[in-house]
């Protein structure tokens, strides 16, 4: 145990002393992948190897990076810390900063992709937020850990090494912003969180996952079917923040002032999770209708983890002027409809996104 405290303390002195941006012997032949760190559990820490509890965001990039054998032979790598948060921190400001900065450097003919690591419980999010506003064909990959640094078969190292290879291939051009986590590749639009403590936790339970990396070995079955980067219309250059989008949950006998009390709180947006096919009760509708008919943007989604939200279906969605979240989470519905909002649009014109992205 003694001998664990002192590795322990070690990695967290590296951190206090390290450098936010990192840089290694440059090799011409090998394409060059910046890591952009964010935190999460990837670079956490804890007491003993054994415990689920940690601490997120202990450790700097170059630990990480150094804690992944032959990591260097896949790329030229740099790497930047945009923040060391756990992702239940995740912020809109921090999403700006990442869009800004891998706008940039995907822009340069230096660059050939890019790695974000990441807290998992808000990865999705952010993977997806970034496949709408980055525009390059180039990789932009994320990943993350279920299990800290100091973990007994911590997958992080091997997570974030399949990560720069997958950024670092020519094969990975046009795919958008992908997730790659224990040997898969998935899209941003199409992943999700599905398990609280396992390694094996995201899926893309309705697409299925576009690839698969077996150490550093990167197969390919399908690009995304969903918009994003090039053909994206979405931009945040100039954009200092997002318009707030709330997310009710729906549930048996849910009050419905809850609409209400978002309206007030300054809510443009709702996003509905709603029962079943994106449904609620009779009283939350009246009040969608009323929202609707002033002006803020109500768009069903469901709790419900498989399964589109249909159209006109138990819902006159015509009659209360709301926007379905088709295939979309509520919390990526949320994501889009704040994009949306930056720009007036007709309700027609929102639906047809929703079908698109």
């Amino acid at each position: 145990m003694k001998t664990f405290k002192l590795f322990r303390h070690a990695l967290l002195l590296v951190l206090v002393i390290g450098l936010t941006n990192i840089s290694f012997a440059q090799n011409k032949d090998l394409p060059h992948v910046v890591i952009l760190a964010t935190g999460g559990t990837i670079a956490g820490t804890a007491e003993g190897s054994n415990q689920a509890g940690y601490t997120a965001g202990q450790l700097g990039i170059n630990t990480m990076i150094d804690a992944a054998p032959g990591i260097k032979e896949l790329a030229n790598i740099t790497g930047e810390q945009i923040s060391n948060v756990g992702s239940q921190d995740m912020s809109i400001d921090i999403w700006l900063k990442l869009a800004k900065k891998a706008n940039e450097l995907l822009a340069s003919d230096d660059v050939d992709g890019i790695v974000i690591t990441h807290g998992t419980d808000t990865q999705e999010e952010t993977a997806y937020f970034l496949s709408l506003v980055v525009d390059s064909n180039k990789p932009i990959v994320t990943t993350g850990a279920m299990r800290p640094a100091t973990a007994l078969s911590a997958e992080g190292p091997l997570n974030l090494y399949n990560a720069v290879a997958v950024a670092a291939s020519p094969k990975s051009k046009g795919h958008g912003v992908t997730v790659v986590m224990n040997d898969q590749i998935h899209a941003a639009h199409d992943v999700t969180k599905f398990n609280t403590t396992a390694v094996q936790s995201f899926m893309s339970p309705i697409e299925g996952q576009i690839g698969s990396v077996i150490y550093g070995d990167i197969e390919y079955f399908r690009k995304p079917y969903s918009t994003h980067t090039t053909k994206s219309v979405f931009s945040v250059k100039g954009v200092k923040s997002l318009p707030r989008v709330d997310i009710i949950y729906a549930y048996a006998d849910m009050p419905a002032d809850f609409v209400t009390s978002s309206i007030k709180k300054g809510a443009k947006g709702i996003v509905i999770a709603g029962v079943g096919n994106g449904n609620m009760n009779a009283a939350t509708l009246k009040e969608v209708k009323k929202a609707t008919d002033k002006g803020i943007v109500v768009v069903r989604s469901t709790r419900v983890p498989l399964g589109d939200v249909l159209r006109n279906a138990e819902v006159n969605d015509d009659e209360y002027k709301t926007i379905v979240s088709d295939e979309l989470n509520p919390a990526k519905a949320r994501v889009l409809l704040m994009l949306t909002l930056l720009k007036d649009r007709s309700l027609n014109e929102i639906q047809e996104i929703f079908f698109n992205y």
